[in-house]
């Protein structure tokens, strides 16, 4: 009994919150600057990222001495004279690859912690299509497409680099996809799912708020 009326008092500000009509939390980051990743074969990943996915390369250096084994590595991978190319990945974003020495590193474990799952590039229907026939005509095998949200259909592949990649498509939004709308949930249903993360009321009620519902 004590136990519970302690629970209601710790959740009734956050409706106090939202009947003064919270707004939204707004991103302080303004999207992905670059994603930089790994291979052994530069020539091939610009082949795969320029001719199969339509990425130009608009960018391609050796990093300056010093930055690899030296005292100003900055966190790059620990080698020397390292390629470090740039692509146009759309929207203002770059990707980028460092070549590794092959046989220097081990192919990374993508279900690790801290590691890279996968990256999903938003794209339109047109181009999702026009993808999945280059994909077919070189015989790369793809797993899709396949709704994997409301309104959001995915295929799933891998580069060269046995890097998996996801191209996701919001048909429904024409040229223009709108990514963080067609993702974002109602209050309810973030609501039940943080409930099976934790039971701290008052930290779930202001996550929801963020929402600005």
């Amino acid at each position: 009994m004590t136990t519970a009326t302690k629970t209601k008092a710790k959740a009734a500000p956050a409706p106090k919150a939202k009947a003064k009509g919270h707004v939204p939390m707004q991103p302080m980051t303004r999207g992905v600057h670059h994603l930089a990743l790994n291979t052994d074969d530069m020539k091939k990943t610009i082949d795969f990222y320029v001719d199969v996915l339509g990425m130009p390369l608009v960018h391609a250096l050796k990093v300056p001495a010093g930055l690899g084994t030296g005292p100003l590595n900055r966190g790059n991978p620990p080698y020397e004279n390292l390629r470090h190319y740039f692509f146009d990945m759309g929207n203002d974003s770059l990707l980028a690859f460092f070549e590794i020495p092959k046989g220097k590193e081990p192919e990374g474990n993508r279900n690790a912690i801290a590691a890279m799952q996968h990256v999903s590039f938003a794209i339109t229907e047109a181009r999702f299509e026009a993808i999945r026939e280059k994909l077919e005509g070189l015989g790369i095998e793809y797993l899709g497409p396949m709704e994997v949200l409301p309104g959001v259909f995915s295929m799933y592949f891998f580069d060269p680099n046995n890097i998996r990649l996801e191209l996701s498509c919001q048909p429904a939004d024409g040229a223009a996809p709108k990514v963080v709308r067609g993702c974002t949930q109602n209050a309810e249903a973030m609501r039940k799912e943080l409930l099976t993360l934790t039971d701290d009321r008052v930290w779930i009620e202001q996550r929801v708020a963020e929402l600005g519902e």
